[in-house]
């Protein structure tokens, strides 16, 4: 948590969210680190169940896609409710169903179990991530969001160096262990934890800095004072802050961009395993090494990209310029049709720029959306990504199964990720990022915002 230190606040507050960042943040990241993990292991237990269960490449997709299906239908609500009742009871609700329903996919036995639990493990998990977005803006003031965020997101990225070859052993070395395929005891072990962690969650945290305990009655008076002079003090604003946000036109070009954004990274994370294979990796414990090897590099280009960022207080041209690379990696995957070299370079790139995309993306929406605002707007930003969830899978099995080749639905996602790019250069501020002063975006639109 040292990314926390920040010279334009005093020694005091240094101290004090730097102890509210110890207690929370490492926590959250690990329940996203089992979040993520439970979600893509998919990709992995795939290479075995499509064959288990005589499914093809487009009821993979459609089944990948119905988890997204669930998020699109009760991440706005999820989050409302996070903004009235707290974390402590939305974490625990949100895991424990998940990791029932996780647990589930192993006893399915066609393709319609599948979907619906699919299904249900999105509907469960929906909320998770705005939620914690959310969480982060009654602790921390602007300034420290997009590390703190980074911090967070970078969950993503080794969820799959745990996950790609951990997900390799279990489907290995447990493969009819009890009864069970491997893909089966992958799903069964894998959603263990987040019930474990739900129930710890419930204990653990604390819903405001007002309710925690373990802060004393000046430390909270910092907090008070700071969020409130950044503008990040969560009150119970009304239905019309939410409103106010809907006839923001950032927001659309907001969620269309990260719609395309989802698009990409769903695709990424769902089908390397896939690709891997298909250029000529034939063991499942290479692939699951390389895929975490993979992850490793990219979350290290994320870092950086996340520091320096914050060094030279700019978010526009960091968020345009992680993108443009990840969808020009992605268009230039066919180049690495025959050769395992090529693709896992240009893979590595897209994952780094997609993961540092992602971890400064979300500074954007909490410095226009406040309050009730805030919860909708981000948690609506969201969801309307979670709909990309749901098509880009969808669409790579369908067009895989017309085409042969998975190479043109990765382009033609890559060229609408740079188009969506191309709206949000003439969306997003122009000015300079001034983080130091707790504006994470200048905007000569201020107006307009919420």
């Amino acid at each position: 948590m040292r990314s926390l230190d920040d010279k334009n606040i005093s020694l005091q507050e240094k101290q004090v969210f730097w102890r509210i960042g110890v207690r929370i943040v490492p926590f959250l990241f690990l329940c996203y680190v089992v979040a993520m993990m439970d979600r893509l292991n998919v990709g992995f237990a795939k290479l075995q169940f499509i064959a288990d269960l005589h499914l093809n490449e487009a009821v993979y997709g459609m089944a990948a896609g119905f988890l997204y299906l669930g998020y699109i239908l009760f991440e706005v609500p999820s989050n409302m409710l996070l903004h009235r009742r707290g974390v402590r009871q939305t974490l625990l609700r949100i895991m424990l169903l998940w990791g029932v329903f996780t647990m589930a996919l192993a006893f399915a036995s066609n393709r319609y179990e599948f979907y619906a639990l699919r299904f249900m493990v999105g509907a469960a998990e929906a909320g998770f991530f705005p939620g914690v977005l959310l969480y982060f803006t009654y602790w921390f003031p602007d300034r420290m969001r997009a590390r703190v965020t980074s911090l967070f997101v970078m969950a993503l990225p080794v969820s799959g160096i745990v996950g790609g070859p951990m997900a390799a052993w279990i489907m290995t070395d447990f493969d009819r262990v009890f009864g069970l395929r491997g893909w089966q005891s992958l799903f069964v072990l894998e959603g263990i934890p987040a019930l474990i962690l739900g129930v710890v969650a419930y204990f653990y945290l604390s819903n405001r800095p007002a309710d925690a305990a373990w802060l004393s009655a000046e430390e909270k008076r910092v907090v008070a004072s700071t969020l409130g002079a950044s503008g990040s003090s969560a009150s119970h604003a009304g239905p019309s802050k939410l409103r106010e946000a809907l006839r923001n036109k950032t927001l659309y070009s907001l969620a269309i961009c990260y719609f395309a954004f989802y698009c990409v990274e769903n695709a990424l994370l769902l089908w390397i395993p896939t690709l891997l294979k298909s250029v000529g990796v034939g063991s499942l414990i290479n692939i699951g090494w390389l895929s975490g090897g993979i992850s490793v590099m990219a979350t290290l280009g994320m870092l950086a990209v996340s520091f320096s960022s914050d060094h030279f207080a700019e978010r526009r041209w960091h968020v345009l310029g992680c993108g443009v690379v990840s969808a020009i990696s992605f268009l230039l995957l066919p180049l690495g049709a025959h050769s395992v070299q090529i693709t896992v370079v240009l893979l590595l790139v897209s994952s780094a720029a997609v993961f540092g995309f992602l971890s400064l993306f979300w500074t954007i929406p909490s410095a226009y959306f406040k309050d009730q605002a805030a919860a909708g707007g981000i948690a609506l930003i969201s969801s309307v990504g979670a709909f990309g969830g749901t098509v880009s899978p969808a669409f790579i099995g369908w067009v895989k199964e017309l085409s042969g080749s998975f190479y043109y639905a990765l382009g033609t996602l890559g060229g609408f990720f740079l188009l969506s790019l191309i709206l949000l250069y003439f969306t997003i501020p122009r000015k300079r990022t001034d983080v130091s002063a707790g504006r994470p975006l200048a905007t000569a639109s201020r107006t307009e915002s919420a």
